[in-house]
């Protein structure tokens, strides 16, 4: 399979190589999976566009979101979030497939592409509820994908299926298949990082290769991409995974994972990232905020923690404060009276 630095090392990724993961011995994340993380596919993060398409398309009125898409043309970030989000409502599959079929009467219409990409993104959400068979969904995201060559939201259908569904080399050749599309796609990454977090590691704690991939991805991007938060995710993603086998405290906060010398520095370069460079605008920005409050918060940083809890208000996301087994509301709440000086 490509290595990790070849994933980063060009914007298109070598495709040509493949196998599963290795099998994992004695000390391995045997369980991580079954608590993987909740990528918040159905939380519309503050996008009131988004919210009134998804109230319509929840009564069958597809043609809000087909203009949603419509006007969102190719700001890729904003596109994955919105149709992850619509395709996450229950019966999204059937109203997609009836937009789909409009499209296609007498030939195909300008939405084919959207209506293709919505469906199979639909699929995807019901395989992963289980509700679905994989295999038709990922036919599905094949088949959106040749519509739209350039558009990587169909790849993230098929990343969205290997996270969790699939061999590891399924999961690096849809990344790269994405990366070649949108460098600096941000699920993508998110996605990326918190698989191989789960990857079994025998050397010092701060060593694991899942913190040099997020190091490299975020020294790459320019300078006021939001990926600069990236290696703060890995931290939280690798801390689940060692929770779900026991190997870390339940409580985030009880351990040493958030205070050795690289995770001292990534969280002050982050944290500094954010008070540089933040935008209101990127679709996926409370998902960074809340991974930062997360892990200021872990760290015992309260001033920097009490800041960010500012700017999130009251957009909690499940992930990461869902880590490694917690009810998210509760453990959000706490952190933030901590943080306010009010526990």
């Amino acid at each position: 399979m490509p290595s990790l630095p070849s994933l980063l090392g060009t914007h298109r990724a070598p495709l040509e190589s493949s196998g599963d993961t290795a099998p994992e011995g004695p000390g391995a994340l045997d369980g991580a999976r079954a608590d993987a993380p909740y990528d918040a596919p159905g939380e519309p993060l503050g996008d009131a566009e988004l919210l009134a398409a998804r109230a319509a398309l929840a009564q069958g009125r597809w043609q809000a979101a087909r203009s949603l898409l419509l006007h969102t043309g190719d700001d890729w970030d904003r596109r994955g979030h919105r149709v992850t989000v619509l395709a996450a409502e229950p019966y999204a599959a059937a109203w997609a497939h009836d937009w789909l079929l409009a499209e296609s009467e007498p030939g195909p219409g300008t939405g084919a592409a959207d209506a293709a990409t919505l469906y199979a993104h639909a699929l995807v959400a019901r395989a992963l509820r289980g509700k679905e068979d994989p295999d038709r969904a990922r036919d599905a995201c094949r088949t959106a994908a040749a519509l739209a060559p350039a558009d990587p939201t169909p790849w993230l259908g098929l990343l969205l299926l290997a996270r969790t569904q699939g061999p590891e080399g399924e999961l690096l050749r849809a990344f790269a298949e994405v990366r070649a599309r949108h460098p600096e796609h941000h699920h993508a990454h998110h996605l990326l990082v918190a698989r191989l977090a789960e990857r079994p590691h025998a050397g010092p704690a701060e060593s694991h290769e899942v913190y040099d991939l997020a190091e490299r991805a975020a020294a790459e991007a320019p300078a006021d991409s939001p990926l600069a938060v990236l290696p703060v995710v890995a931290y939280a993603e690798r801390y689940r995974a060692l929770a779900a086998t026991g190997l870390a405290p339940a409580d985030p906060a009880a351990c040493a994972h958030w205070s050795g010398p690289r995770a001292r520095r990534i969280l002050r370069a982050a944290f500094d990232w954010w008070l540089e460079w933040e935008h209101d605008e990127h679709p996926r920005r409370h998902i960074d905020l809340n991974h930062l409050a997360f892990a200021m918060s872990c760290a015992g940083r309260r001033a920097e923690a009490a800041a960010l809890f500012g700017r999130i208000g009251r957009h909690a996301t499940t992930a990461p404060w869902s880590y490694p087994h917690r009810d998210p509301h509760p453990a959000f709440h706490a952190a933030r009276a901590r943080a306010l000086g009010r526990a």
